[in-house]
Order: structure tokens, then sequence, then C-alpha cells
């Protein structure tokens, strides 16, 4: 039976599980979260907009106490759905970090500030500086490595189909070299896919694009392809 491991922190991990099975069925699954988020104490600068480049990052902007109506610039739509959520006048780049940067510098000359955890890639900041922008940056919380759990490093030692959606470089790089078992990877982006080559995968997936809903219809199609061929 095909074995579905997520590794995103335990909420988003649940939340992409009920897409999943509202889309595909009923799967087996492993959560193991190989990232804990823990908030920093940070000073937010000063600044005009805020840029936000995930869900943890909307989260810290609340805590923060970013005031509502400010404008922010997201990476993508979840980002932006969640920044609307807590008050803040989002706009989405619908993308990666290039189309941020580049919708940023065609849209706006604010000062910015980009709420960020400890490890961020795109250089977002640096970025914006280096073309004549005023961004600072507030490094809000902490991406900590968590041991993958019991039931993950069995599947991985298994010998039943494992689809593995990643949605970071970083989670990728926390995932141990599989022993037996045929992993699928899903890769967020061709910069995740990069950070798997020594994982061992049978087969490597880029999503159409860096969002939820192209990792979700990538996911589907690979576990209805190793469904069928079970069948077969």
């Amino acid at each position: 039976m095909t074995i579905l491991v997520l590794t995103r922190p335990q909420a988003d991990s649940e939340r992409f599980l009920a897409a999943v099975e509202a889309e595909f069925g009923p799967v087996k699954s492993v959560i193991s979260p190989v990232i804990e988020v823990v908030s920093l104490p940070v000073d937010l600068p000063s600044y005009d907009e805020v840029i936000l480049t995930s869900a943890n990052g909307v989260a810290e902007a609340k805590r923060l106490g970013v005031k509502a109506g400010t404008r922010a610039w997201c990476v993508g739509q979840r980002t932006a759905k969640l920044a609307l959520e807590a008050g803040l006048e989002p706009i989405s780049a619908d993308g990666d970090a290039d189309d941020l940067v580049e919708l940023i510098l065609s849209q706006t000359t604010a000062t910015l500030c980009h709420i960020r955890g400890v490890y961020s890639r795109g250089q977002v900041a640096a970025r914006l500086i280096a073309q004549g922008r005023v961004c600072k940056e507030a490094i809000a919380y902490d991406q900590r490595d968590i041991p993958p759990t019991e039931a993950a490093l069995q599947a991985l030692a298994g010998t039943d189909p494992i689809v593995l959606p990643l949605f970071s470089p970083r989670s990728a790089l926390l995932i141990p070299a599989v022993q037996q078992a045929p992993v699928h990877v899903i890769a967020m982006s061709s910069a995740v896919a990069a950070e798997v080559a020594d994982l061992g995968a049978d087969t490597v997936t880029i999503a159409e694009n860096p969002n939820f809903d192209a990792m979700l219809a990538a996911t589907c199609r690979r576990l209805d392809s190793l469904l069928r061929r079970g069948r077969a």
C-alpha cells in the first residue's frame, strides 16, 4: 500500500492531507514534521510596508503588531490569503522569490521590512537593496530540526511505495537517506529537487508552479499512478 509521508509542521501537514483526501480519497499517511517553528524576540524596525514569504511570516507579523491595513508583499496566494485574514493589505506575486522581487521593484519604492525566519532563501532583502530599495529584515522565528518519527523511519525502511511532498529545500535536506522503500518525491521547485539528489528517490517530480495547488495536483497524480500500477 502506498504511504503518503508529510514532513511539514503538524497543522500544515494536516491541512495538506485533508486536501489530498478531499481530492483523491482516503490514503495511508504518516505525519512526521522535520522542522519546529519557534518565535524569537525581535523589535520591528521602522517600515512602511512588509514582505511576507511564508505563513509563519504572517503569524509573526500578527505577533509583532504590524498594523491592520499595512500593505504586505506576499510570495504566493496562500500567504496572501492569511495576510488578508490578519487584517493586512496583501499583494501576491503568485510565484517564488524571483517573482516577488520583480513585483516589488515594479510597484513600490516604500521602506520595506521582510519578516522572516533564521533560514530564508531567495535573498529578497539583499536583492532589493542592490536595486536601490530600502529593505530591512526582522528575523522573527527559528526553524529547528526535529528527528523523524519512528513511523516515518519504518516507512522509509520498508517496501511500500512512498509519496513524499517536499515544500522547501531545507526540509529536503532533513530527510534521511532512503534505505529500502521506493520513494517518489514531489518537489515544490527545482531548488527543492536539487537537494534530494542523495536521497535515493525512485522519481522526483517538480510541481508545475511553486504553490499549494500545484503540489496538491502533482501529489494526487503520483498517488493515482501508483495505485494503477499496483492494480496492474
